[in-house]
């Protein structure tokens, strides 16, 4: 049996990627703590496990605190005293200050624990004996991952569920009940993940973990007054937004190493780049992706156009479709089935990008506070829709059911099929049946057993406490909580943090999504023009092209990929008898699945997708199986990992 530090150690080394710059022990008596560290603000002084004075509170911390200059000089006037440079050192004195309530000062992004020996507990409760508080904390709007894990007397948490996994006490064992969630969404939410007693700390929440009880808070959630606020007139509010992303973006400028932005050619990325520019004394690196053979999916000349007018630095990279090698690494750095496939690229810009910077601002969150998605804009024509005569919408739905679906980015068939189909439901109905990767009735034949949580109910209760706002601020809080943390932002860290970079969301800062909570709903979606005041608020700023064209989601053509030279290897996958043996899906659906899709008939590449992220998913991290589809590099990889748990 491994000494508690090894074992510490061990788990530790499954998280060199998102930290190689230095590593940390400290053991306890009853416990430890770890830290692999990405060095971005005082490289020399940051070292973690972090100590105050006394050495009796300890800290691990990911993630950066953009407010913490202004927090220390507070605490300094309170008698607060530092011996680094680090926002680390801030937090752990803001916690000794403020006690728990310190995460309501904290501005950024942050996951960290601190180990607090000053409270001790003996088995009936009382002060005196063994046994000290560990706080776990989570950002706002969950940018940094934090999972924890529980059985009896252990507990033990981490960045990601692989390092937990690397424990010999915490074995991977399939959360059966949660695939009808997984096959909805294409993640799993918060709380539950894939592996049955590991769960995810839901964001804007903390954990106290004292005297083997665990106390869940939650201690803030987005306003409630969006869409129903009070109006303020048009050009009060696009200044006062524009002076929100402009300090939003300078305060993430912050940083003792090069940084650059991710640039798709779309609003909210060249939003930032623009600000980027009014800021920075020297030429913006930007990093953009595109797509060989696949037109419709390829933004780089609206990329370009941006990189000409800011005068960046600008770099690109081309996906070809030889770039499903990478899905085994994908998965393994999500520990989780994640059915977006945009993982691919996502991954490729931020490996190119780690090769010149190693901080890149994002565009991420701009879709979900201004409504830039085409489905906020489809809820409201869904409502004229249902005033048409019946005998109008059978018509229309058997028209589009007779016409092939195309593989190409945003096919009309496709998306109007879906739209008529889910127009007649109830609204919390409508949007789940428009944004799910397999609708509820096709979940209902796909599974071999019935559904325990079926995810019409799981939804609605993203809905429960939003009745009182509009349809397109109930919509907004629902992808608030649900899109943006469970698929956006995991994808944005893994991608990252698989390359030792870190990614920076201005959009996402707390003081402008508070801000753009209160603007009203009519004036973010107008009619059906999608992020109205962010136009409005833009122009003059970046190119009119930018703010005129049409939204372009980052979409990978697996579909087309699934169709051609990917044919083969789809199929041999998802019926393997090693596949079909798992006893999750139904054969002849499966089947009917690929054949409706290589025939030209339906185009099912995303459900294809998530179903094959499933399959990896459970070939390495349950079977454990080092297999001839994966890359050397992983598969020396696997063969560390297999052996720390064995």
């Amino acid at each position: 049996m491994l000494e508690k530090g090894a074992v510490v150690e061990r788990m530790n080394a499954t998280l060199a990627h998102r930290g190689p710059d230095d590593n940390g022990v400290v053991v306890f008596e009853d416990g430890a703590l770890a830290m692999s560290r990405l060095s971005i603000i005082d490289l020399t002084g940051g070292h973690q496990p972090l100590a105050n004075k006394e050495k009796d509170c300890w800290i691990v911390f990911n993630g950066e605190i953009y407010n913490f200059l202004d927090l220390r000089d507070e605490l300094k006037s309170r008698g607060h005293f530092f011996d680094t440079h680090s926002d680390t050192e801030v937090i752990l004195s803001a916690y000794e200050e403020w006690g728990v309530e310190c995460v309501r000062r904290l501005r950024g992004m942050f996951a960290f624990a601190i180990y607090d020996a000053r409270h001790v507990f003996n088995k009936n409760g009382s002060n005196g004996l063994t046994g000290a508080r560990l706080f776990l904390a989570r950002d706002r709007l969950g940018k940094k991952p934090l999972y924890y894990f529980q059985h009896q007397d252990l507990f033990i948490f981490a960045s990601e569920i692989k390092a937990i996994l690397a424990h010999p006490a915490a074995r991977g064992c399939v959360n059966r009940r949660i695939l009808p969630l997984y096959l909805a969404y294409g993640y799993v939410p918060a709380p539950f993940t894939f592996f049955k007693d590991i769960y995810e700390l839901p964001p804007g929440h903390t954990l106290l973990v004292e005297n083997g009880n665990l106390l869940l808070n939650q201690y803030w959630e987005i306003s409630r007054s969006g869409g129903s606020g009070a109006f303020v007139s048009e050009k009060q509010c696009t200044e006062e937004l524009r002076e929100k992303l402009e300090e939003a973006v300078r305060v993430r400028l912050i940083s003792d190493v090069p940084l650059g932005a991710f640039l798709s050619g779309g609003l909210d990325s060249t939003a930032i780049v623009a600000v980027m520019t009014r800021l920075m004394d020297q030429p913006v690196k930007t990093f953009s992706i595109g797509f060989s053979a696949e037109p419709s999916f390829n933004e780089l000349e609206y990329a370009r156009l941006v990189a000409r007018t800011f005068k960046t630095d600008h770099h690109e990279f081309v996906v070809e479709p030889d770039a499903i090698d990478l899905v085994s690494k994908l998965v393994w750095h999500y520990d989780q089935p994640f059915a977006d496939s945009s993982a691919i690229p996502s991954y490729l810009v931020a490996q190119m990008t780690r090769e010149h910077v190693k901080v890149a601002l994002t565009g991420d969150g701009g879709d979900e506070l201004f409504a830039g998605y085409e489905r906020f804009a489809a809820a409201r024509l869904a409502e004229a829709y249902r005033r048409m005569p019946r005998s109008l919408q059978v018509m229309i739905a058997q028209l589009l059911g007779t016409l092939p679906e195309s593989t190409r980015y945003n096919g009309f068939v496709r998306r109007a099929r879906r739209f008529v189909q889910s127009a007649p439901l109830p609204s919390s109905e409508r949007y789940l049946e428009w944004v799910s990767i397999f609708q509820s009735s096709f979940i209902g034949e796909l599974l071999a057993e019935p559904a325990d949580v079926l995810p019409v109910d799981h939804f609605q209760g993203y809905f429960d406490d939003r009745q009182n706002e509009d349809l397109i601020g109930q919509l907004l809080s629902v992808n608030m909580k649900s899109y943006l943390p469970g698929d956006l932002l995991v994808k944005t860290d893994r991608t990252t943090m698989a390359n030792s970079l870190e990614a920076r969301c201005p959009f996402l800062d707390q003081d402008l999504v508070e801000f753009a909570a209160g603007i009203p709903s009519e004036l973010k979606l107008k009619g059906i023009t999608t992020k109205y005041i962010l136009k409005q608020a833009l122009a003059g700023l970046i190119p009119q092209e930018i703010i005129r064209r049409k939204k372009h989601g980052f979409g990978v053509p697996v579909g087309r990929w699934f169709r051609t030279g990917l044919k083969t290897y789809i199929r041999n996958m998802l019926l393997s008898q090693e596949t079909l043996r798992r006893g999750y899906f139904h054969e002849s659906v499966l089947r009917r699945l690929i054949e409706e899709h290589q025939s030209g008939k339906r185009d099912h590449g995303h459900r294809l997708w998530a179903l094959l992220t499933l399959e990896i998913w459970h070939r390495i991290f349950i079977d454990q199986e080092i297999s001839h589809w994966e890359s050397d590099t992983l598969r020396q990889e696997l063969k560390s990992y297999a052996s720390s748990v064995a």
